[in-house]
């Protein structure tokens, strides 16, 4: 079993490349912001919870968040692993992540973290923003601002798993197929 931590900043492909790793690998892929749309439109005990926390204006704290995860893992059945699409956010999470895995006996393999320049990240979100219609891609400040909020609470993420031997940049600029096949070889080393 392989379970990847996918990261990069808004742009970097994150998106684009998991859909081939999903496809290759037959993982189960878990974004938290899909899970807590799915809780909350079934009004789970979860997303009843999820939803309290947010009304009051505050973050949703990070074991609810876990217990989601938890829940989807086991609604899965048997497969091949996962693919966590931009979680772990805090090292608390990841923490908390990693105490459930392996609980599960299926710790965490690696994390891959698409690497593209800041430049490069702006020019792809503005261009997405003409065809996508989203907002937040339309506007450079705000495009700058969810770079610099991705760096601030990445980078104790990308050393938490640099202590564990689990770190793996990738260069996210260039061919589609070309970043695929580096991430596979990360992949691939971990099986």
């Amino acid at each position: 079993m392989v379970n990847i931590v996918l990261f990069g900043p808004p742009g970097a492909g994150k998106g684009t490349q998991s859909e081939g790793i999903i496809k290759k690998y037959q993982l189960s892929h878990i974004s938290t912001g899909d899970l807590f749309r799915k809780h909350l439109k079934e009004g789970t005990a979860l997303g009843k919870l999820a939803q309290q926390y947010m009304d009051a204006g505050n973050l949703v704290p990070d074991q609810v968040v876990i217990d989601m995860v938890d829940d989807k893992i086991k609604s899965d059945g048997k497969i091949n692993g996962y693919i966590f699409d931009g979680f772990p956010r805090t090292v608390a999470q990841a923490e908390a992540l990693d105490k459930l895995m392996n609980g599960k006996s299926t710790p965490i393999s690696c994390m891959i973290a698409l690497e593209v320049s800041k430049a490069e990240l702006v020019k792809r979100l503005l261009n997405r923003g003409k065809t996508s219609g989203r907002v937040d891609d339309q506007d450079e400040s705000k495009i700058q601002n969810r770079i610099t909020v991705y760096e601030n609470e990445t980078i104790p993420v990308a050393n938490y798993y640099k202590n564990q031997g689990k770190f793996n940049g990738i260069q996210g600029i260039g061919e589609v197929d070309s970043i695929f096949k580096n991430i596979c070889k990360v992949i691939d080393a971990r099986l």
